[in-house]
Order: structure tokens, then C-alpha cells, then sequence
């Protein structure tokens, strides 16, 4: 079979509720590397928080983070990456919203540091930010680089309001997704970023055509890379929109919906590592 790409998406795709990758999925992703193709992680997740499922994967590819706003090679530095950070005057206007609103906190990454408006234990779980740079207090006098992202943690009822402002006063500028329950944290990047952009990126490096890529996901932060693929799987957890755009729906996170998939898809089933 012709070498595809396969493009994971972490939460609520690749890895169980409890952050774990089943044996099955496992198993499925080092069939497909055996058989020559391409795997590789495109994630809302910062570098940090997912490097550690990289290598219990042991890949050896490039991986798309902050939804494209970080394209990197982990494992070789020489590789043209890209790194896409929104500008700080734009960064500082939206803390500035966030905080005349009232939220329950703001957390700014500039690749893997880390700064958080206030305290919080919750949240600093939440952003995977266990042994990383952190630095605590106002955003608004601590960041002094052009920020990879923002992560905005509001009061459910808070959300409506504060997405439609980021839509009237910085639709140019930025792009926003709301992640899903129970955290309905907002995160922000620079305009036009998607993991679509990753994923071609990627797969030009590889040659590898459009319809021979394969991308899974499960949010809002997916579509772009599902509609992009030649092979748009959404997991049976999805959100109906990523269903509406996919070619395919498979078994949910918990029900080992990659392998599942792959093993049909690609053959695997009958091959032995």
C-alpha cells in the first residue's frame, strides 16, 4: 500500500478520558509505522503537554502544536520550523477585556512559558504546566514577548459575551475556539492558524499527496485538518459539525476508534509487528 500520513489529534481522539493511550491504539500506530507510514501529533496542546505521548509513540516526525501556531521537529532542530506568536499589543487588549469582564483568569504561553494572571491549582493542572517555567501575577506587567497563545478561563455564562467581542474588536487579528466541557476555556491564537496549516507543512515534507492523509479529531479545533485531509475520520465523541465535514465516523476515544479504523483502512489487522 502507498505510504499515507497520519495526522492525531490528541483529547478526545487519541487518548482515553483518563489521558492514556490503549494498548489497542498502540499497537494499531506501530503497525502502520511498520507498514512505512507517516505518523504525527497535531494538537491544541502546547509542546510540553504533549511530547511526553511522542515518545511513548517513538516518533521520529515532525508535530503541529498551539493548533499550527508551533510546527516544530522534536527530534531534529535543523528542521524549518515556524513559530507564529500573535503580537503583544493585541495580547494586552484582550487581557484587558478579560479582565473588565471579570474572568476567573488568563493564562499566556510563549512557547512553553508559562504566565498566569492569578493563583490557581485547578488551572495550572488543567495546562499540563507540572516542572515548566511558570511565572505568576498580571499578565499585563510580566509579558514581554509576542505570546504563542492565550488561554482565557471565564465563567460559563461569561463565554457568548466574550467570544462575540473577540469577534467585533479583533476578528483581523486573532483566531478563537471554545474547548469543550468542563473547562470552556477559550484559547486564542494569530489569525489563520489552523492544524490544517501543520498538516500540509508536513506533508509536503514527506510527499505525501492530499488524499493519502488521514486526520482524526473530535472539536472545533479539527476542522480545518479534517476538511483538509483526503481522509477525514471524526470519533463517534465528536461534535456534529466535525461529522458533518469528515468522510468517516469511527468508534469513540474510549472505544479505541483510531485502531479501529486503521486496521481496516490500511490492512493492519493480519500484521504481526
Amino acid at each position: 500500500m502507498e505510504k499515507h500520513l497520519i495526522a492525531l489529534d490528541l483529547d478526545g481522539t487519541l487518548l482515553t478520558d483518563d489521558k492514556k493511550i490503549s494498548e489497542r491504539n498502540k499497537q494499531a500506530i506501530a503497525k502502520a509505522r511498520q507498514e512505512g507510514h507517516i505518523v504525527a501529533i497535531a494538537t491544541g496542546r502546547p509542546h510540553r503537554a504533549s511530547i511526553d505521548y511522542y515518545h511513548e509513540m517513538d516518533l521520529d516526525t515532525p508535530m503541529v502544536n498551539f493548533n499550527g501556531a508551533l510546527i516544530h521537529h522534536p527530534k531534529n532542530s535543523m528542521w524549518d520550523s515556524i513559530h507564529s506568536p500573535m503580537s503583544i499589543r493585541t495580547a494586552r487588549k484582550i487581557v484587558h477585556t478579560c479582565k473588565e469582564l471579570g474572568v476567573k483568569n488568563v493564562l499566556a504561553e510563549v512557547r512553553d512559558d508559562v504566565f498566569l494572571d492569578r493563583h490557581d491549582e485547578e488551572l495550572l493542572e488543567i495546562f499540563h504546566t507540572s516542572g515548566t517555567p511558570i511565572t505568576i501575577g498580571d499578565i499585563q506587567q510580566h509579558l514581554e514577548e509576542d505570546p504563542t497563545s492565550i488561554l482565557i478561563h471565564p465563567h460559563p455564562e461569561q463565554v457568548p459575551e466574550l467570544r462575540k467581542h473577540l469577534d467585533d474588536q479583533h476578528a483581523e487579528l486573532i483566531d478563537h475556539r471554545k474547548w469543550g466541557a468542563p473547562w470552556h476555556v477559550i484559547e486564542v491564537v494569530r489569525t489563520g492558524l489552523n492544524k490544517a496549516v501543520g498538516l500540509h507543512k508536513i506533508a509536503h515534507y514527506y510527499h505525501i499527496p492530499q488524499d493519502r492523509i488521514i486526520a482524526f479529531g473530535d472539536e472545533d479545533n479539527d476542522l480545518e485538518m479534517l476538511e483538509y485531509a483526503g481522509v477525514g475520520v471524526a470519533m463517534d465523541n465528536a461534535i456534529s459539525e466535525l461529522k458533518d465535514v469528515s468522510n468517516y465516523t469511527t468508534e469513540s476515544n474510549e472505544g479505541d476508534g483510531i485502531a479501529v479504523f486503521l486496521e481496516k483502512y490500511l490492512n493492519l489487522s493480519s500484521k504481526a509487528i
